[in-house]
């Protein structure tokens, strides 16, 4: 019975990353698209408009990474203080 709990936690896990990686990609998508798409008029894209949705994405991407990196660098601050003050707390 606990190897179920275990799989059906995983798979609300799998599910809920997939929908962030979703969330994530539409919103690219949406502002790329916004920014960078202007002529309606052809079937083709534009050279300016395809280096502008790449040059969109590859900026998107790093500023999701850069985030993320200060977010991990930020919870290392977070720990080693909490550890630091438990090891003062036991010291007392």
């Amino acid at each position: 019975m606990a190897a179920q709990v275990s799989f059906d936690q995983l798979d609300k896990d799998q599910i809920k990353s997939f929908q962030d990686f979703l969330l994530s990609y539409n919103k690219l998508s949406e502002i790329c698209f916004t920014d960078c798409i202007y002529d309606f008029t052809s079937r083709s894209i534009k050279d300016s408009e395809d280096r502008c949705a790449l040059n969109c994405m590859e900026k998107f991407l790093k500023m999701n990474q850069r985030i993320s990196q200060r977010f991990q660098e930020f919870q290392m601050i977070a720990n080693e203080n909490l550890l630091a003050a438990n090891q003062k707390a036991q010291g007392k």
